[in-house]
């Protein structure tokens, strides 16, 4: 395959511009030997997070190609939270105070651009800013919460935003909460979510040429970054980084020691298939895809966080969100017969080889740093459970009536009027392995109960469309997914917000099932004052009985259906070639793959085989 280069058809000045502007000296070619042709010693192989022909390595694209989307090695953020602990710990920034009206972060004297120049905080401010007037950029989310970026001298005064050559340079900054909206969980969210621009890399470049043509770049050619590894080469198979023997973060964070891999390559696979067949043969070291009955590859060195059951910490929860514009599913009773109805045990065994504690009513994960907030009572008292008895109650009293023929197989269910009740569909990524299994599992329970439900598998990139556009009546998804600062709440704000509320056909990226329509007459105030409220509550019992009131909210109103737990992302590693991996007995780092957010500091500890 070609080694993809910067294109030839850009006007030679535009060429010239991104060259200057990066630092280009071109991604070096080499000849596969085997699959790469790298020495395998120096080689981790991880995936999970490219599932695609690469396009673009632009940290302006929404959905940049690995290791730029939502990854460390390239572009870093400034903190990094641990979801063992529960604590921010530093990387481009060194500390972090939260005040009552402001979060202020300081800068690691030591960071630097692989161009030599310091992480300053002209950088941060722009890389922030950039947000503020352009709402497709990844930084923008956070400008509904916040006023301003302010710089600070070391006196704490306010600086103006003036970039210079001057050995001094603004290391403080204030992330202002914005009046009315005060929620200081987003702006740790984005501290640990915003990757950090070279400002004398982008702003030159954006002025010249305007943020859409910028954006469409594809830097790819030894771009400046802060991260510990360059973009080395990449195909439509793979993509290749190169450690970075210069990274700043050697000295300043690990004593002079270099991460162990000297490269590291996200192999691209077409199914889930592919990527466990390449674990158990030893082809790939990590990987975040799903890989069934993991226990039965042991025998190959192939493990997970947990040596035995449930094998994966869980910090998600994958559901069915419906859109309640739709049909039925405007009627709260048969979105809870709907949740009855589904059988959770089957999803959790066969679908997904038993990877899950038992699900629990709501949305609250009942155990980890969340357990806290989860009540087992108001589960019991309002919550739905798999009863299909109950499900068929429900719809009768809602005056629902299902007919099934001879060999007991739903033919149509009609409403209180004697209208036939259309068929839903539910939607979910084709090739999906463990998605379409549960989907089909669910369906099943549904037409079984007498909910005239369909599969309908289809393309992912059509899927994320559908998904933002509510373009579907059930439709898979993860919300919330990472762990954060914010969770349970951006969960359930994820669920259930009214903020940016939009009809279906317009691309909305939160309560994608248009639940709880502000102007609709049935709009549910007290999720919106609870939603703006828990942020600032600082009493853990008021912030208790806060979760308790929202979750029996959901659980009441079913505006999507809970099936499983699981890991925002899977963790697998073979031990063929690298040792050292952190795992529940070994949990020096969370569960997270190297790349990852604080998995990335994997890469200074792991070993390779030959070195036991």
């Amino acid at each position: 395959m070609r080694i993809r280069e910067l294109s030839t058809k850009l006007p030679a000045t535009l060429l010239l511009t991104v060259a200057l502007a990066s630092g280009a000296v071109g991604c070096k070619h080499r000849t596969d030997e085997g699959s790469t042709g790298l020495p395998r010693a120096e080689t981790l192989y991880v995936a999970g997070r490219q599932w695609g022909e690469p396009t673009s390595f632009n940290p302006l694209q929404s959905s940049p190609a690995w290791p730029v989307n939502t990854i460390n090695l390239m572009y870093e953020t400034l903190l990094l939270y641990n979801p063992l602990t529960g604590k921010m710990e530093p990387l481009l920034a060194e500390s972090f105070q939260q005040l009552d009206d402001r979060v202020e972060v300081t800068l690691n004297p030591a960071a630097r651009w692989s161009d030599g120049k310091p992480v300053t905080g002209w950088d941060v401010k722009f890389s922030f800013d950039l947000g503020e007037k352009n709402k497709s950029l990844p930084m923008a989310p956070v400008w509904q919460y916040i006023s301003e970026v302010r710089l600070l001298g070391a006196d704490g005064q306010t600086l103006e935003d003036k970039p210079s050559n001057a050995k001094d340079y603004p290391r403080r900054l204030a992330f202002v909460l914005a009046e009315g909206k005060v929620n200081p969980l987003v702006v740790l969210d984005a501290l640990q979510d915003v990757r950090i621009l070279p400002r004398h890399v982008f702003e030159p470049l954006i002025q010249k040429q305007g943020l859409d043509s910028a954006s469409n770049l594809k830097f790819d050619q030894t771009p400046v970054i802060s991260g510990p590894y360059q973009l080395k080469q990449y195909n439509s198979e793979k993509i290749v980084t190169e450690r970075r023997p210069d990274y700043w973060a050697n000295q300043a964070l690990y004593g002079g020691k270099l991460p162990a891999p000297k490269y590291v390559v996200h192999p691209i696979y077409k199914s889930n298939d592919h990527f466990s067949i390449a674990l158990q043969q030893g082809r790939l070291d990590m990987s975040s895809t799903f890989v069934p009955r993991i226990w039965r590859k042991a025998e190959k060195g192939v493990g997970a966080w947990f040596d035995r059951a449930p094998y994966f910490a869980a910090s998600a929860i994958p559901m069915l969100f419906l859109n309640v514009k739709h049909g039925p599913l405007v009627d709260p009773s048969y979105r809870r017969a709907m949740a009855f109805a589904v059988n959770y045990t089957d999803i959790r065994e066969l679908a997904a080889s038993g990877y899950s504690e038992p699900l629990q009513p709501g949305i609250i994960l009942p155990f980890g740093l969340e357990s806290k907030f989860f009540s087992a009572e108001d589960a019991k008292q309002y919550g739905a459970t798999y009863d299909p008895s109950r499900a068929k109650q429900i719809l009768a009293e809602a005056g629902y009536k299902s007919t099934f023929n001879d060999k007991g197989d739903l033919v149509e269910t009609r409403d209180k009027n004697g209208q036939r009740v259309p068929t839903v569909y539910v939607k979910s990524p084709t090739g999906w392995s463990d998605w379409e299994s549960i989907v089909r599992i669910a369906v099943r329970g549904m037409r079984e109960a007498g909910i005239d439900a369909r599969e309908r598998f289809i393309d992912a990139n059509i899927f994320w469309n559908d998904l933002f556009k509510g373009e579907f009546d059930l439709i898979m998804n993860t919300p919330a997914s990472p762990p954060s600062p914010s969770k349970p709440w951006s969960r359930f704000e994820t669920i259930m917000t009214t903020q940016d509320f939009a009809p279906e056909g317009e691309k909305i990226y939160k309560n994608m099932g248009r639940f709880n329509d502000p102007k609709g007459p049935g709009y549910i105030a007290r999720i919106d004052q609870l939603l703006a409220t828990i942020p600032t509550i600082k009493d853990e019992q008021e912030l208790i009985k806060a979760y308790r009131e929202l979750n029996v909210i959901f659980m009441q109103q079913q505006p999507t259906i809970p099936l499983m737990y699981r890991p925002d992302q899977f963790y697998e590693y073979s031990t063929r070639h690298w040792t050292n991996y952190a795992t529940a007995k070994n949990p020096y780092l969370p569960q997270q793959i190297p790349g990852e957010r604080l998995g990335t500091r994997m890469l200074w500890s792991l070993k390779p085989v030959a070195q036991k």
